[in-house]
């Protein structure tokens, strides 16, 4: 079956790559890319690997290249810098040169991990994005940024790193547990309501039984047209942290155990709820917000109180100066990028943290 291409215009261009099977073309297309390497570690966590790593591993042995696996526990406690410190000593250790490549072959957490030790290992060398998580397809895989978290805050240490290709291979989500797959989900209608009416209205009636490669690639894009504009993140590309400011506020204050895509839910609800309330947008907006999140059983409300939420909004890497840029909806398809100081932020979202 042929696979969804989609060129990303990056400083560096490269391919995403997606459909079933994708992940089968990994030794060919690592072989094809990095023409001088000998070497390629899978970086993976210990929930894909048994799933998938295997099929990663044999791809790139068939292809001549010598590979080896350096497997994480799951999850955003992972993100640390412990990790990324332990994984540079790692190819140190095995001997991994400028030429070699490093394959990031999981979520979000293990791409933006994966991507960073790339970055800074040697000064740069190349890496792959294999995503295994609705999530990490539709967004953290594409784009280049990469990081690992800090105490204060989640990604604040981190890089612009663009791989040399994405491969999505959609029969990895069949593996996902409906709760992980879920989380994705927020992610694609967070992706609707920035930039796609048509999107939001199709995923409001199919729910979660949409066509998982075009909506990926629908997604990819969309996110494809940002990155060719501003792909430093100076500007435009504030808009795809919709739901962000206070999602991320959320995840840290409950220790992580609040997933990135339920926060991420949660802050779109609030956003778009006190959207609404400071006269930003009408009252049908957050309606129809809330309504398709609850209708893909991703969460609205939280009951962290603003206080708690305050220092880390505020210590968000999003902030400039005494400002933070906060990504208001005015409608389904049309978002805004608008500032605001600790008074006017702690007021806004406290407005929206209200059903």
């Amino acid at each position: 079956m042929s696979l969804n291409t989609i060129d990303v215009p990056a400083s560096k261009p490269y391919r995403v790559m997606i459909g079933p099977g994708a992940l089968d073309g990994l030794g060919g297309q690592a072989a094809a890319l990095c023409p001088k390497a000998e070497r390629v570690c899978v970086v993976s966590d210990d929930a894909v690997y048994p799933l998938h790593g295997e099929k990663a591993v044999s791809s790139l042995r068939e292809a001549g290249l010598a590979a080896e696996a350096y497997v994480l526990p799951h999850g955003e406690a992972s993100k640390n810098t412990d990790n990324l410190i332990a994984l540079l000593n790692f190819l140190t250790e095995r001997r991994f040169t400028r030429s070699d490549v490093l394959v990031a072959l999981g979520g979000g957490v293990i791409g933006d991990l994966a991507g960073f030790a790339a970055a800074v290992y040697m000064r740069g060398v190349a890496y792959i994005q294999c995503p295994t998580t609705l999530l990490s397809a539709v967004d953290s895989s594409v784009g280049g940024k990469t990081a690992v978290d800090l105490p204060a805050g989640k990604n604040l240490m981190g890089a612009f790193w663009q791989p040399k290709c994405v491969l999505c291979d959609t029969d990895t989500l069949d593996t996902l547990p409906d709760d992980v797959f879920t989380d994705g989900c927020a992610e694609v209608i967070k992706t609707a309501i920035l930039f796609d009416p048509s999107l939001f209205a199709s995923l409001s009636i199919r729910g979660k039984g949409f066509d998982r490669a075009d909506v990926i690639a629908r997604c990819v894009r969309h996110k494809s047209d940002i990155v060719e504009k501003d792909e430093f993140d100076t500007g435009l590309r504030g808009l795809l942290n919709l739901g962000h400011t206070l999602g991320h506020a959320a995840e840290l204050c409950s220790d992580y155990t609040l997933s990135h895509g339920r926060a991420v839910a949660i802050g779109t609800a609030v956003v778009s709820r006190a959207a609404a309330r400071g006269g930003f947008c009408g009252h049908d907006l957050p309606e129809a917000v809330c309504a398709i999140l609850t209708r893909f059983g991703l969460p609205t409300v939280t009951d962290i109180p603003i206080d708690r939420l305050m220092e880390p909004m505020l210590s968000d890497k999003k902030r400039s100066g005494g400002v933070v840029n906060v990504v208001v909806p005015e409608r389904i398809g049309k978002c805004v990028l608008r500032p605001m100081d600790a008074g006017t932020l702690r007021k806004f979202m406290e407005s929206g943290l209200k059903p």
